[in-house]
């Protein structure tokens, strides 16, 4: 088949310099438009000196033009203005790819508490869940794709297996993660430059994290009950890249460490970027950074009746672009792993 023509909306950024690094590749993908208001008609390598030598600028992101040239487009853009974008791009037929959080809330009232107003309520039924682990079927038929968070995904993909199987309690669930920097954006802020993060971790928005509302949605799906209350902690980790999750899930009577074992054999046994470590092991971000992959390790404990599970993932690649291109990969009949290994 020819090629995947694929526009970056939001190129500018961390995640759009993924994308870039990971499209470029991709052996059926072609870059037809990369944009950027304030980078717009400047070289690649003015704002990505890594590029240097690649025939690619910035353009304004123009959609009209760009739908006419392209199969499916990518946005890496903030909330709220993803949305506005993906509204003339789905008319004009294009395949929409969302990195951002404007549609992966099922609940209107959820997206208005976390984030405000929805620019396009009437678009939140069409989205698919952009987890290919968790919706590989739905995927394949999508329009929209709105692309899991990058906490969600290191929290999600270790636990809905154990919830779905009845061998975790949907109460009591505790999830505290460390994210690298980069997963704050590119922008100038006092609170992410050297001096602030470097030899320090701390936690930050301890109540009422942004992606509390889609981490609790999602595992609530997998233990098949109508709502979930967790306690969500992220920390600022003085990394460039990666997170590491530590999950604390409540067992219920029967649970045994050869059980999870089996849950998460049937699970991701078969899977290419979910890596479940031998007992024993604990996950560990250098060894997912710059890959597409989660990696978990687990453990029983005993002494509290807790299953303790680590999960890591590259918040650049897995927790955003790499997801990102895995989706598209099943929506156009590609091979899930093109680009990604």
């Amino acid at each position: 088949m020819s090629k995947v023509r694929v526009a970056v909306f939001g190129a500018s950024g961390y995640a759009g310099e993924e994308l870039l690094r990971l499209l470029l590749r991709h052996r059926q993908a072609e870059i037809v438009a990369i944009t950027s208001r304030q980078n717009a008609g400047k070289p690649v390598s003015t704002v990505f000196p890594r590029f240097t030598g690649l025939d690619l600028s910035f353009t304004a992101p123009d959609v009209e033009a760009i739908a006419k040239s392209c199969d499916a487009a990518i946005l890496a853009l903030p909330h709220g203005l993803a949305a506005e974008f993906a509204v003339p791009l789905l008319e004009a037929g294009i395949k929409v790819i969302d990195i951002s959080a404007d549609f992966r809330l099922r609940s209107l009232d959820k997206y208005r508490q976390y984030y405000g107003e929805h620019p396009a309520p009437e678009l939140l039924s069409r989205a698919v869940y952009g987890l290919p682990e968790r919706y590989r079927e739905q995927l394949r038929t999508a329009d929209l794709v709105a692309c899991a968070g990058c906490y969600p995904t290191s929290s999600i993909l270790p636990t809905a297996p154990l919830l779905a199987a009845g061998l975790a309690s949907p109460e009591g669930v505790i999830v505290s993660s460390c994210s690298g920097v980069s997963g704050a954006g590119r922008k100038v802020d006092q609170a992410y430059i050297f001096p602030e993060c470097n030899e320090s971790i701390r936690a930050y928005s301890v109540k009422g994290h942004r992606h509390l509302p889609e981490i609790e949605q999602e595992m609530a799906v997998a233990a098949g009950v109508p709502e979930m209350a967790i306690n969500f902690i992220p920390h600022l980790a003085p990394l460039n890249r990666g997170i590491n999750s530590t999950i604390l899930l409540n067992a219920m009577p029967g649970c045994t460490i050869e059980k999870i074992g089996e849950v998460y054999e049937r699970a991701y046994g078969h899977e290419q970027f979910v890596r479940v470590l031998p007992f024993g092991r604990l996950a560990d971000t250098k060894y997912v950074a710059m890959t597409n992959c989660c990696e978990i390790g687990y453990t029983l404990d005993d002494h509290t009746n807790r299953i303790i599970i680590t999960s890591c993932i590259d918040n650049l690649t897995k927790g955003a672009a790499g997801q990102a291109i895995q989706c598209m990969n099943i929506r156009f009949g590609l091979d899930e792993a093109e680009g990604l290994l």
